[in-house]
């Protein structure tokens, strides 16, 4: 199971006063409405209020969307969206774009990019991770938490606010 070892979250950290924009695909569109739907949650536990929601044609223009976002001074950015194998490479070419590219948006930018992008080999996986009533998993709402919690802790960093020290192993 992939949400094995997932870290266990006491609270939602307090998001106000962050702007975060989600970013989701068309493709798939019960997966994908049902990750936004896991996001929109999140963030209204965050007590985030200043949020954009907009879509894109696939999972290929999620780096550039984000790109765009985090230009306009949004404090992170959250991509969701559905890859599902099929007989040919272009599911390897298509997860390997969006995953390269939203990860340079976050390091080129300095914000954090909440990766929601499911990469499935079937619908079964994807509807089993994406905050439907019986999946197992919310991708969705884990993409908000993520992205949330990293920029309060940019926003501490960057303030020189109260690092804390690391475990001693």
């Amino acid at each position: 199971m992939s949400g094995n070892g997932a870290p266990t979250e006491e609270h939602a950290p307090d998001g106000h006063g962050l702007r975060v924009a989600v970013i989701a695909t068309r493709w798939h569109r019960q997966v994908s409405d049902a990750l936004v739907a896991g996001a929109q949650r999140a963030l209204a536990e965050c007590g985030v209020e200043d949020s954009a929601v907009v879509r894109v044609p696939g999972a290929f223009e999620l780096p550039l969307a984000a790109k765009a976002l985090a230009q306009q001074r949004y404090d992170a950015v959250v991509a969701l969206g559905v890859v599902i194998r099929g007989g040919t490479p272009h599911f390897d070419y298509v997860c390997r774009a969006a995953t390269d590219g939203l990860t340079r948006v976050a390091l080129d930018a300095g914000i954090p990019v909440g990766f929601g992008v499911l990469t499935c080999d079937d619908e079964k996986q994807a509807l089993d991770r994406c905050g439907l009533d019986g999946s197992s998993e919310d991708k969705g709402r884990e993409a908000v938490m993520a992205a949330v919690d990293t920029a309060l802790l940019l926003r501490k960093v960057r303030r020189g606010e109260g690092h804390e020290q690391a475990d001693e192993r």
